[in-house]
């Protein structure tokens, strides 16, 4: 066994994986390990941690670590299939979670005993890395996280040289080839002959040169989040601009509370380059691993941000945001300070994507950038306040099923067709992605909400709020120096129910997802002469369609021929006056992956009465449909 490395930079040690010289798993055993893990295109996850989910303990078992072994094999061989060389480079990175060093020690022996050009960045945030592989020239990635679950679980997830995460057919594809080599017993001796051959050099060679590839890394990543800030690749008209927004900054400071939470984020570029804007930075539980909460960042887990804005609002007014990002540092939740009630409060999941989706589509407006064909991509259960924001500047929006895979490749479809796609994400999560970025990142949300209040308008340039409330039609609502409640008013209104909510997760027995379906449709039909009068009392309802969601494809239709293959994407009943427009929604979709569904109500107008009532008769509908 190799002696642990010091990571000097994080404080944290690096442990190898140690297997005992007999050990050989049973297939058995190594079935019933796997049984544990969710294996999907957002990634493969489970308890690692010896000591179960909420243990910090960095111990792996020694059947988990021949379960990370064949990971490195299984990606291997699909990387030489994709790439067509027998020696892909391949980066590898990990969050701030305990058990992370061990499984990327077993990942990283095989994929170099198997001949892989392997470069370690050690902690990073998944962003950082994912950036850094779109333009490094590797053959793939491997990211070793499990986001914002508990901290004794643990996963991977795998790309390619976009810096995307492997879409679904990908996906499917290196799923299978994994399944097939736990259950292969001449696999599972390869992988034990790599992790006991031990390649002491290799490995501390990988180790040692941590420092020098995160300094690549992160200034790739710098370039990327300015490109996205700024709206343009070229370096001079880059700069140019940024200085045009520090400038308008340092005229109105900003302060932003960053509660790292001891994520990835904390060996980032964050401080740097929001302090490089002029925006006045104060960090929080920002040592890797120093995770004091709860790792998702929801509810309490954003109290400690909250009270900290608000202590240092009151002293410092330039204080008006702060955010909360999960392990990998792909999610930043955001609080803002309300001065009239003294009070910071949370911005919900649909609130940030309808903020970031203004900034930046009024942003194209500033800049010249729109073109003639501008869409926003988004998840089915996004909120249709994001159609009216888009209406407002002729742009369109186009649905995707659940997934950023999928939210990412239709972005890329409809760049291959001539669109401009500027902003995308899946809203029901507070997720944004801001091209040319391929993944969830807190620094462009921040940038978007930067831009949304500082870019004023000058010298009778209009800036992105005034922008947005001339498309909009609220002129009289329009304040040079506006604050995020006085933005936050001109959003069109919609009650809309939060992913986060134990009323939006059903738990159900089906799991024949094509049977439930169709179950549920009859149920609704039958429903629907009964309910219709009351609809049309509290919303004039008079009508309905369904629209259904595979992969990139929004199928309006009834019926099992509408969907395609599980049919495990969303169901949407959109909900029309006599004009034709839309007044609410019902949406549902269940888990691929456990017996769940989970369900939302997108209501138009302030109507949380009547959003109950619609979630009421939905969850009824879905536990109908159960015993069917």
């Amino acid at each position: 066994m190799m002696t642990p490395f010091f990571d000097s930079e994080t404080g944290l040690e690096f442990p190898s994986a140690l297997l005992e010289p007999n050990y050989r798993p049973s297939s058995a055993t190594l079935e019933r390990a796997l049984e544990g893990m969710i294996l999907s295109a957002s990634g493969w996850r489970k308890v690692f941690a010896t000591g179960g989910e909420d243990s910090a303990a960095a111990e792996v078992g020694q059947g988990d670590q021949v379960l990370a072994a064949l990971m490195g094999l299984s990606f291997y061989q699909f990387l030489v299939s994709e790439s067509g060389t027998l020696q892909p480079r391949v980066c590898v990175g990990l969050d701030s979670r305990p058990t992370g060093p061990v499984l990327a020690d077993c990942l990283l022996r095989v994929l170099i005993s198997l001949g892989a050009e392997c470069e370690y960045l050690g902690i990073v945030a998944a962003p950082e890395i994912m950036g850094y592989v779109g333009t490094s020239g590797h053959h793939g990635f491997v990211y070793v996280s499990a986001s914002h679950n508990p901290i004794g679980h643990n996963g991977v997830k795998f790309g390619l040289s976009d810096g995307g995460v492997l879409g679904g057919a990908q996906a499917a594809a290196l799923i299978a080839t994994y399944r097939n080599n736990v259950a292969r017993p001449e696999a599972v001796s390869d992988v034990l002959f790599h992790l006991k051959s031990n390649p002491t050099p290799k490995m501390g060679n990988l180790l040692h040169g941590i420092p020098r590839a995160r300094v690549a890394s992160r200034h790739t990543y710098s370039r990327l989040t300015d490109t996205i800030f700024t709206l343009t690749e070229e370096p001079e008209l880059r700069e140019v601009r940024k200085e045009q927004i520090t400038k308008l900054i340092l005229r109105a400071p900003v302060g932003i509370v960053a509660e790292f939470n001891g994520s990835a984020r904390c060996v980032s570029i964050d401080r740097s380059w929001l302090e490089g804007l002029g925006v006045a930075v104060e960090a929080i539980n920002d040592k890797p691993g120093q995770i004091v909460h709860r790792i998702v960042p929801e509810g309490s887990s954003l109290d400690l941000c909250r009270d900290t804005l608000v202590a240092l609002a009151r002293r410092r007014p330039e204080f008006v945001l702060g955010y909360v990002p999960d392990c990998d540092g792909d999610r930043g939740n955001v609080v803002w300070y309300d001065s009239r009630a003294d009070e910071a409060k949370i911005l919900e999941a649909q609130q940030v994507f309808s903020l970031c989706v203004v900034s930046e589509l009024a942003g194209l407006d500033y800049f010249g950038e729109a073109g003639t064909k501008v869409a926003v991509v988004c998840n089915d259960p996004t909120s249709l306040r994001i159609d009216e924001i888009a209406a407002a500047f002729g742009a369109k929006v186009f649905r995707a099923e659940v997934g950023e895979a999928n939210v990412v490749a239709l972005a890329r479809q409809l760049r291959a067709q001539g669109w401009t796609v500027r902003i995308l994400g899946e809203g029901s999560n507070g997720g944004n992605i801001t091209y040319p970025g391929a993944v969830r990142d807190p620094l462009s949300t921040l940038g978007s909400l930067l831009k949304l209040l500082r870019l004023r308008s000058v010298e009778g340039t209009p800036g992105l709020f005034e922008r947005w409330c001339t498309a909009s039609g609220q002129r009289e609502a329009y304040r040079s120096e506006a604050s995020m409640a006085e933005i936050l008013s001109t959003l069109p209104v919609w009650t809309t129910t939060s992913a986060y909510e134990n009323r939006a997760v059903l738990k159900i027995t089906s799991t024949d997802h094509a049977r439930f379906k169709a179950s549920w449709e009859r149920e609704f039909q039958t429903d629907w002469p009964l309910w219709q009068p009351r609809l049309g009392a509290l919303l004039g309802v008079t009508s309905w369609s369904e629209v259904n969601y595979e992969g990139l494809e929004e199928r309006p239709g009834v019926g099992p021929s509408v969907r395609g293959g599980r049919q495990t994407g969303g169901l949407k009943i959109l909900l029309k006056g006599e004009d034709s427009v839309t007044q609410a929604c019902l949406w549902m979709r269940g888990s691929g992956t456990e017996p769940v569904f989970r369900v939302l109500v997108d209501v138009k107008g302030h109507k949380p009465e009547t959003e109950a009532i619609l979630l009421d008769w939905l969850t009824d509908l879905v536990r109908r449909a159960d015993r069917g």
